[in-house]
């Protein structure tokens, strides 16, 4: 997939945030305490869903999926962040930054459709009630989830092909804190278009079909609930979607004003701005927005916490 004959550049020096190099220490702890915060709620979240039967529903199966993808998400791009606050180097080699810029897009395309299956989800439970046991079986909820990480698979091999074959004369610096698409174009020496509009085809594509079904799926739910008759009973309908709806808005504000235009983003620090949004703070707000704005997330989680807290007194008192 790499042509190394026609790469002259090895590695490339990632800036990240050193620009403001007395906060380097202060940015450290911020980035780790974040990072470890959301590996831990959202492994807590997959626990509980496993954990309790109540929750073994699509809606909180498609969310467990999410909850292990924010975990990968910050993995691929933290750690190395990271690493770059404490050492001088701040180099990554080509196979390296590739490699991470590979799984990024995997990570984005998968969000993408399990956004949009959820979605689905969301309209077959508010607008055929009586068949949704049917319509989200586990059989269907497993292939759906499947098929959107192998769907992001399959998609982010085609654009990284077409990036990876180009060739990068220098300079070799990334103003950026990872590997992204926009950056790395910008640094080739050869003709980009066609890498430039495979990944602008790939990414209008991936960005609109997922965000097309979840608009058509919303103009039903709406539709379905304002056609309900007791206001008691819309607020419950609709008290299911918030969440979701949040997440999407979040999600689809930030990738959209990234990727979903065909040319470089020329503001840098905008640039990183907007994707320590979609890449940190999204994958770490994701669980309080959905446990805080679902009462029945919330009080399974608090029961599953107040659970572990009690086994511990007990298992202490008997020491």
């Amino acid at each position: 997939m790499i042509q190394e004959n026609d790469t002259h550049i090895h590695e490339f020096i990632l800036l990240g945030f050193s620009a403001i190099i007395e906060l380097q220490a202060l940015l450290f702890v911020i980035f780790l305490i974040v990072y470890l915060l959301t590996v831990l709620e959202n492994i807590v979240i997959i626990t509980s869903i496993r954990r309790n039967h109540h929750l073994h529903k699509p809606m909180y199966f498609f969310l467990g999926h999410l909850s292990f993808l924010d975990v990968w998400y910050v993995s691929v791009t933290v750690p190395k962040l990271l690493v770059n606050f404490l050492v001088k180097s701040k180099s990554i080699s080509f196979t390296g930054c590739m490699a991470q810029l590979y799984f990024f897009i995997v990570l984005v395309c998968i969000e993408c459709v399990l956004l949009a299956v959820m979605a689905y989800d969301r309209y077959a439970a508010i607008c055929n009630p009586l068949r949704y046991p049917v319509i989200m079986n586990h059989r269907i909820c497993m292939q759906l989830a499947m098929g959107s990480w192998l769907l992001g698979f399959i998609t982010s091999l085609l654009k990284i092909f077409f990036i990876s074959q180009l060739s990068f004369c220098g300079p070799n610096v990334i103003n950026h804190f990872y590997c992204d698409i926009s950056p790395l174009l910008n640094l080739s020496c050869t003709k980009r278009l066609v890498a430039k509009m495979v990944d602008f085809v790939f990414a209008f594509l991936i960005l609109l079909m997922p965000l097309s079904v979840i608009i058509i799926s919303y103009i039903c739910i709406i539709n379905t609930i304002l056609c309900i008759p007791m206001a008691q009973n819309r607020k419950k309908a609709f008290s299911t979607c918030v969440s979701h709806l949040t997440l999407v808005i979040i999600f689809f504000s930030a990738t959209l004003f990234m990727y979903a235009r065909p040319r470089s983003i020329h503001s840098l620090d905008l640039n990183k701005l907007v994707s320590i949004i979609y890449t940190i703070v999204t994958p770490m707000l994701n669980p309080f927005i959905y446990c805080l704005r679902n009462q029945e997330a919330k009080d399974t989680l608090w029961k599953v916490l107040f659970g572990m807290g009690a086994i511990s007194r007990v298992s202490g008192s008997n020491q």
